[in-house]
C-alpha cells in the first residue's frame, strides 16, 4: 500500500522537491546539475541582425554595436532550489501551451522568388516572336548574348494566363529555344557582429603580400556580380575598381552595403583600413542589382545572364557571385558555357539554414559552392549544406568596408566566398592554362579536413588553403 502510494503524482511531486534542495541546476561545469540532458552541438554564432544600414562613419568602431550579441549572460548568482522546482514541474507534470509575448504578430510573407508576369528565353527567330506577340505577349528587353550565339528576350506574358502555361507556350512554339521564369537573385544575408575582429587570413594561411612568388597575384581580372558598390571608398583609392551597372535610370539602385563589402574583401587597398586579400588586381563588378518593390535588393534571371555574357567578353578568368536563388535553366547553360571557356565561378552556398534547399548558381556542378565557418572552424549556424558544398572559408565577424565609409565586421556565407575567389585567382595568375576544372579539382584536394572525414554536407572537401594556391602544376592542378 505504502509502495502504490510513491506512485501516485503528489507524492512523486514531494520527491521532486526533496531533490531540489540539494541538486543546483545552474552549477558549474564539473558539477551536478540536472539542466545538462544531453550532448549540444557547436555552431557558429551570429547576432541575428540585418543589413548594416548605415555606417561607422570613419571611426574605429571596434566590432560593437547597438545590436545584441545574440548570447545570454549567465548570473553569478548561485540559483536557488524553487528554480529546479519549477523545472522538473514543468517537464514531468503536464501543463498548457506558453503563449508567445507577442500579440497580433503575423508571420513574415516570403519575398517572391520570381516576377509573377515575365518570361526569359533565347533561341527564339524573329517569326516565333511575331506569333507569340499575335497571343498577347510583349516583348519587355532584348539583348545579344554571345555565350548563346542569339539574342535574349524578356517576355511579360499575357493578361490572365498562369505563369506556368506562359513558359510551356513559349516552349511549345518554338521547341528549339529554352525559356524559364524571370526568377530573382539575392545576396547574402548580412549580419552586424558585436565579436573581435577575427584574423580570417591567418585562419587559412593567406600568404602576405611581400610573400607571394614573382608572377603570382598580379596579372588577374576578377569579375563580381553584386549589388551597387561605392566606388568612392577610401578601400578603393587605387582605381583599380570599374563598376558596370546594368539597370537603367528608371529602376532604383540596390543597396551599397553587400557590394561594397565583397569587393573590398578582395581587391581592398593594403594601405586602407580594410585590406583586401588581392589589393594590386584588377575588379571588374557588375551591379546587376535593384532595388525591389519590398524595399529587398534583387537581381533577375535575365540580368545574370547579362552578366556572366559581360565579364565572359571582357576575359575575365574568375568570378564571385555572392548571392542566391532558385535553379533556372538558361543560367545553368551560361554557367556552363563560362565554366568550358575557363572562366571560374565562386558562390556563396546560401544563409537559407541547414535544411534550406540547395542555392543557385552554388548548387550548379561547374560552381564551387562556399560555406561559411567561424575563427574555431565551426559552421555557421545559417549556413545552406547539402552534397554540392565543396569549400569552407571564413564567414564570421569578418571585418570589411562599410557602404560609405569605414568597416564594420560581416557574417554570412557571402564574405567567405571572396576568400576562395581570391585564392583561385592566384592559381589562374600562376597557371593561366589550368581550367576552370583544374583549380576546383585543387583547391579540394589542398582543404583542411573538417568534421566527417572526406567531403561532407557540412563543411565541403573542408577549410580552404591557401598556403599552396601559388603551387599549380602546367598540366591538372592537383
Amino acid at each position: 500500500m505504502l509502495y502504490n502510494s510513491w506512485l501516485r503524482p503528489k507524492a512523486l511531486l514531494l520527491f521532486w522537491v526533496a531533490v531540489a534542495l540539494i541538486v543546483d541546476p545552474q552549477a558549474p561545469s564539473g558539477q551536478l546539475g540536472l539542466g545538462e540532458f544531453g550532448p549540444r552541438s557547436a555552431f557558429a554564432d551570429d547576432d541575428g541582425g540585418g543589413d548594416d544600414g548605415g555606417d561607422d562613419g570613419g571611426g574605429d568602431d571596434g566590432g560593437q554595436s547597438g545590436a545584441s550579441s545574440g548570447g545570454s549572460r549567465t548570473s553569478s548568482r548561485r540559483s536557488t532550489g524553487p528554480n529546479l522546482f519549477r523545472t522538473l514541474t514543468d517537464r514531468f507534470l503536464p501543463h498548457p501551451p506558453r503563449r508567445s509575448g507577442r500579440r497580433g504578430q503575423r508571420p513574415a510573407v516570403p519575398l517572391p522568388s520570381r516576377a509573377p508576369d515575365q518570361i526569359v528565353a533565347t533561341g527564339l527567330s524573329s517569326a516565333e516572336i511575331g506569333r507569340l506577340q499575335a497571343t498577347g505577349f510583349t516583348v519587355l528587353d532584348r539583348a545579344d548574348i554571345q555565350l548563346f550565339g542569339s539574342e535574349l528576350i524578356r517576355l511579360r506574358i499575357p493578361p490572365n494566363m498562369p505563369l506556368e502555361a506562359a513558359r510551356d507556350l513559349v516552349i511549345d512554339a518554338a521547341p528549339q529555344s529554352t525559356a524559364d521564369f524571370v526568377h530573382y537573385y539575392r545576396p547574402g544575408q548580412e549580419a552586424e557582429c558585436a565579436g573581435p575582429h577575427c584574423a580570417a587570413a591567418g585562419l587559412i594561411g593567406w600568404p602576405a603580400g611581400t610573400g607571394l612568388p614573382a608572377g603570382c597575384g598580379g596579372n588577374v581580372t576578377i569579375g563580381l556580380i553584386d549589388t551597387a558598390i561605392n566606388p568612392a571608398h577610401a578601400a578603393f583609392s587605387k582605381g583599380r575598381v570599374e563598376v558596370l551597372r546594368l539597370s537603367d535610370d528608371g529602376v532604383p539602385e540596390s543597396g551599397r552595403q553587400h557590394g561594397t563589402a565583397v569587393a573590398a574583401l578582395l581587391v581592398g587597398g593594403a594601405d586602407s583600413r580594410t585590406p583586401g586579400l588581392l589589393p594590386h588586381a584588377r575588379l571588374i563588378a557588375v551591379d546587376a542589382f535593384h532595388r525591389g518593390d519590398r524595399q529587398d535588393d534583387r537581381s533577375d534571371a535575365y540580368d545574370l545572364l547579362r552578366a556572366l555574357d559581360l565579364l565572359s567578353a571582357r576575359g575575365v578568368q574568375v568570378t564571385n557571385m555572392s548571392l542566391s536563388g532558385p535553379p533556372n535553366a538558361l543560367l545553368e547553360q551560361v554557367v556552363r558555357r563560362v565554366s568550358e571557356r575557363g572562366m571560374v565561378i565562386v558562390a556563396a552556398a546560401g544563409n537559407g539554414g541547414p535544411k534550406a534547399e540547395p542555392a543557385y548558381p552554388a548548387a550548379y556542378a561547374e560552381v564551387i559552392a562556399v560555406t561559411a565557418v567561424d575563427r574555431m572552424k565551426r559552421p555557421y549556424r545559417r549556413a545552406g549544406r547539402g552534397e554540392h558544398i565543396d569549400l569552407s572559408a571564413p564567414g564570421v565577424d569578418i571585418w570589411t568596408a562599410a557602404s560609405v565609409s569605414g568597416a564594420r565586421p560581416k557574417t554570412g556565407t557571402s564574405f567567405a566566398a571572396p576568400f576562395v575567389a581570391a585564392a583561385a585567382a592566384l592559381m589562374k595568375s600562376a597557371n593561366s592554362n589550368a581550367t576552370a576544372a583544374d583549380i576546383q579539382d585543387a583547391l579540394g584536394k589542398s582543404a583542411e579536413d573538417l568534421g566527417t572525414p572526406g567531403k561532407d554536407a557540412v563543411f565541403g572537401w573542408g577549410l580552404l588553403n591557401a598556403r599552396t594556391a601559388c603551387v599549380v602544376t602546367s598540366k591538372k592542378a592537383t
